[in-house]
């Protein structure tokens, strides 16, 4: 199936420099997919000259003459910067021309501008950010990650599905097991949102499995780990921070002296196994869940590696019609709540 992907190029850190090569490297690995690069024109012309693809047919520039900063309030992107790359490249997926829109911008203008651009699917009221996690048994899925900091159990029971459905059509898992993050197992555990949640949960059809703590995250207990924006980027960011910490103490000791650094060098092989164990690169690219069209939003920090594996995110989504099965259970779920 041939895929159409617009990249916002100028979002994030680096902008053009990491994103026109990695859209290069996925065309490579994926010759059936095709690319709008949108952003200033002479600048993306330069970087497809410099790796060699200005003659490529599969790729086609997009001019846009604004770029939204990466500190920028959103209702000032949303209203100000309508020939924001951003803007440009999602208003592709809305008019069909692109299938999916990867950025690594703002994360809270491209959710906005999204939002008012793609509008919700039938039956979700807010769409939230969904990103995979590594655990000891493969990965999960967790989600909200920011974007509804206030959520009502309704809204904890729309992300489980959103969420189920993509592991279920992206992984090829029939019944993925779905877990509400609360501060304990027990039912009487939790606020009076997380309480109703688990009741709509168990009567959802949906593969609950229950009450989820922190540590079951990287445990891998559930397939897809659900809570709302605030709970969400508290762990996310937590998470992040423990992973810097542990490099950076694992640098420290083994540059200690001579001698651990002689015993760098014999656990080389064991540390280079780890570090690709956890490297967040691999995992870069959370959905924006819920819209009328998939939006990929890649770490504004990312590396051309780590955008390729944002770009591939939205690949999969597309191929595997994840909104569409995403529509149909909550249609079916409103019936059953009918």
């Amino acid at each position: 199936m041939d895929v159409t992907v617009a990249i916002d190029c100028m979002g994030g850190d680096h902008g053009a420099s990491v994103t026109v090569p990695a859209a290069i490297e996925w065309s490579r690995r994926d010759p059936s997919c095709r690319f709008i690069l949108v952003g200033l024109e002479a600048v993306l012309q330069l970087e497809l000259a410099k790796a060699g693809a200005a003659s490529d047919s599969r790729f086609t520039i997009r001019h846009a003459t604004e770029v939204v900063a990466m500190d920028e309030p959103p209702a000032s992107a949303l209203r100000g910067k309508k020939d924001s790359s951003m803007r440009v490249a999602i208003d592709l997926v809305k008019s069909g021309e692109a299938q999916a829109c990867v950025s690594a911008g703002n994360t809270g203008a491209l959710m906005a501008i999204s939002r008012f651009v793609l509008k919700t699917l039938p039956g979700i009221d807010r769409p939230a950010i969904a990103t995979m996690l590594p655990t000891v048994k493969g990965h999960t899925h967790i989600l909200d990650l920011g974007a509804n900091v206030d959520c009502s159990a309704e809204h904890l029971l729309q992300f489980a599905v959103m969420g189920s459905e993509l592991v279920a059509s992206v992984e090829m898992k029939p019944r993925p097991s779905v877990g509400l993050l609360n501060i304990g197992e027990e039912d009487i555990k939790g606020n009076e949102t997380v309480k109703q949640a688990a009741e709509l949960l168990r009567a959802s059809g949906l593969n609950f499995y229950g009450n989820v703590e922190g540590d079951d995250i990287y445990k891998g207990t559930t397939d897809v780990v659900v809570c709302d924006g605030f709970v969400g980027n508290v762990a996310l960011k937590t998470s992040e921070g423990l992973a810097q910490m542990l490099r950076t103490y694992l640098r420290e000791e083994f540059g200690r002296n001579l001698l651990t650094r002689a015993a760098a060098l014999v656990a080389m092989p064991v540390l280079k196994a780890f570090k690709r164990r956890v490297d967040h690169r691999r995992y870069n690219g959370a959905s924006l869940l819920g819209l009328r069209g998939v939006v990929i939003k890649s770490h504004g920090s990312a590396d051309a590696y780590a955008f390729r594996h944002a770009i591939q995110h939205a690949v999969e989504e597309v191929r595997t019609g994840v909104l569409d099965h995403i529509t149909q259970r909550m249609a079916a779920q409103q019936k059953v709540q009918a």
